[in-house]
């Protein structure tokens, strides 16, 4: 499904908030709405079902304007998932992943089954963990049955504001892969909102960076990464990082080369990044790596020296 903005303009207070934004996002893209504090970023995200109303301009889901849904339609064909959670404390973990499923109407085989099916995508087991209560989870935990939740009734449309934003740096680490694997596995329309600059480039196929409510730049996050159009993107994004950064889009797959005299000791994933590689090359004082696929097939190797060369860092 697709979310159209024409000219959006947003005021609090007769401040404008979002001036004259117009994006449109594609079926199965990975959005992420990337900016500082303040930069309208979570407002954008709130337009699109309903929760803030825009003052000009038009918004269209799937073509049509959003003004003419039924609020609770629209947002029942959109999954919403935010920092908070805001789980239902009295129900248990099955109960609240099943909350849009029952009030659309889907028999009790059918709803046990999705939650089942969520539980175990995020790596949940549901004989463990359905009839849990909140209270008896971790907050990574609860975030997961927040995401689950949001996608239980195969939304159109997932709408994230700053969901990992509260978790450690390890939970949220490992959910952010989670989400990414989800993405490529269902093809789902996701919107993100984050200020984090590293979580955008991990998750995004696409990056709308805002300032004062306006787009400064978008693409892919390469495309940030290399060709930064103003001072701001590249101070927000880091300037003296920027090469570090690109280093850690960069798949090493292309790179790998045959194995010629003697075969490296230390081996690495053919999935990992330059930056992964070079890193761990760093931490085992050697040169090269030997690389294997996911059942252990030996592929060739990778060389510091090629690596650095092609990143132009």
């Amino acid at each position: 499904m697709t979310i159209k903005f024409e000219h959006i303009r947003k005021f609090y207070g007769g401040a404008a908030a979002i001036t004259d934004l117009n994006l449109d996002i594609q079926q199965g893209e990975l959005v992420v709405l990337l900016g500082p504090s303040g930069s309208g970023k979570s407002t954008v995200l709130k337009m699109v079902n309903r929760m803030v109303s825009h003052d000009g301009g038009h918004i269209f889901f799937n073509g049509q304007d959003i003004n003419s849904f039924n609020v609770q339609d629209l947002r029942r064909r959109m999954g919403y998932a935010m920092q908070s959670v805001g789980l239902f404390p009295h129900r248990t973990v099955g109960h609240n992943i099943a909350t849009v499923p029952k009030l659309l109407g889907w028999d009790a085989h059918r709803v046990q089954a999705r939650v089942n099916e969520l539980l175990q995508l995020l790596a949940m087991d549901p004989k463990q963990y359905a009839n849990r209560y909140p209270h008896q989870l971790s907050g990574g935990q609860q975030q997961r049955v927040g995401v689950a939740r949001a996608m239980a009734a195969n939304p159109d449309v997932l709408l994230m504001d700053e969901p990992f934003g509260a978790l450690d740096p390890v939970t949220r680490a490992a959910l952010q892969l989670q989400l990414k694997k989800i993405h490529r596995a269902t093809g789902q329309t996701i919107l993100f909102v984050t200020h984090d600059i590293d979580e955008a480039l991990l998750l995004a196929t696409r990056i709308v960076l805002l300032n004062h409510g306006r787009i400064a730049q978008m693409g892919t996050p390469l495309e940030l990464l290399q060709q930064p159009t103003n001072d701001f993107v590249a101070d927000f994004l880091g300037r003296a990082d920027l090469g570090l950064k690109q280093l850690s889009l960069r798949p090493i797959a292309p790179h790998i080369k045959a194995i010629e005299g003697t075969e490296p000791i230390h081996t690495i994933s053919h999935t990992v990044t330059f930056k992964e590689a070079i890193s761990h090359m760093a931490t085992l004082h050697v040169s090269s790596l030997r690389v294997v696929n996911s059942d252990g097939t030996v592929l060739g190797q990778v060389h510091a020296t090629d690596l650095l060369e092609t990143s132009d860092v």
